[in-house]
């Protein structure tokens, strides 16, 4: 098997440097929107980045879990954009955007519960039929949760998964900002999902306010979010990387400086965990009577 890619969110202030060091990073996400049904420089600049590297699509506005019927025209964008450019993975998130047709540009909750599961999973298989791939969602940031829950989190990706044949993108720091609000706990969590469900993570930082923790994606990777992710790389050693950074956005090397820690951690904990392995296994016996000499 290959070794997991180690990159980040691709951001066009950054397009002249990434022509410049070129390999300086092994992969790319970019975000869908920006480039559907797109031509010009912006159309050139992504065939260009896709030459050179391995990237993904990152949706924003899939509404996999609204009420509104699916937007069939975003759909045919996105099969046309990822039949273009060939993506390593295509993914979204696991939330509703849009209701009565108006788009709320934001990321909202889902009630999880067993009839929520049932439509996610309908939608799911729709999603990939239309485009003809299979898609990896998305667990979000939520600062609420619903009375009417039936599942943890966890338990209904595990279920979506294995129902639908969808894969996860773990957010590693949206999961301990919800860790810290929610009260989830967060290995629990990663040790209820399919090993073979996580197709790639999110690294990002966050800002902690008196009574809540919001996911930003403006500063560095904290200290327990990198704790957090060498629990989640242990049980997803395969899984890709990507460092996510919209608000204040470092220069490009810094940015790489920062995956390549997370490449470091990566190896430092498949390590230690070889080396727990070793240690722990039992050692074969030689009895005397196969020891003394014939």
């Amino acid at each position: 098997m290959s070794p997991p890619r180690f990159g980040a969110g691709f951001r066009t202030p950054h397009f002249d440097a990434i022509a410049r060091t070129r390999r300086a990073l092994d992969w790319f996400e970019v975000v869908s929107e920006n480039f559907i049904e797109l031509g010009g420089p912006r159309r050139a600049m992504l065939e260009r980045l896709r030459a050179e590297h391995p990237i993904a699509l990152h949706g924003v506005s899939l509404s996999i879990a609204g009420s509104d019927p699916l937007d069939d025209a975003y759909l045919r964008g996105l099969r046309a954009l990822a039949d273009r450019v060939e993506p390593a993975y295509v993914s979204d998130h696991l939330c509703w955007t849009t209701l009565g047709g108006h788009q709320s540009h934001d990321l909202l909750p889902v009630a999880l519960t067993a009839r929520v599961l049932e439509h996610v999973a309908a939608r799911v298989a729709r999603v990939q039929d239309a485009l003809g791939r299979r898609i990896l969602l998305e667990n979000a940031t939520t600062y609420v949760a619903f009375r009417g829950n039936e599942l943890d989190e966890a338990e209904f990706f595990a279920k979506l998964c294995r129902r639908s044949g969808c894969g996860m993108l773990l957010d590693v720091n949206n999961l301990y900002v919800n860790a810290q609000n929610l009260g989830i706990d967060p290995q629990r969590y990663l040790a209820t999902l399919p090993r073979e469900s996580v197709g790639y993570m999110h690294l990002a930082g966050h800002a902690v306010l008196p009574d809540v923790r919001i996911d930003t994606h403006g500063s560095n990777v904290p200290s327990p979010v990198w704790a957090l992710f060498d629990a989640a790389l242990r049980r997803f050693p395969l899984a890709d990387v990507i460092i996510e950074r919209d608000e204040n956005l470092p220069a490009f090397a810094e940015l790489c400086a920062e995956v390549e820690l997370a490449r470091a951690r990566h190896a430092r904990a498949l390590e230690a965990a070889d080396e727990a392995r070793i240690i722990a296994e039992p050692r074969p016996v030689r009895s005397r009577a196969a020891a003394a000499p014939a």
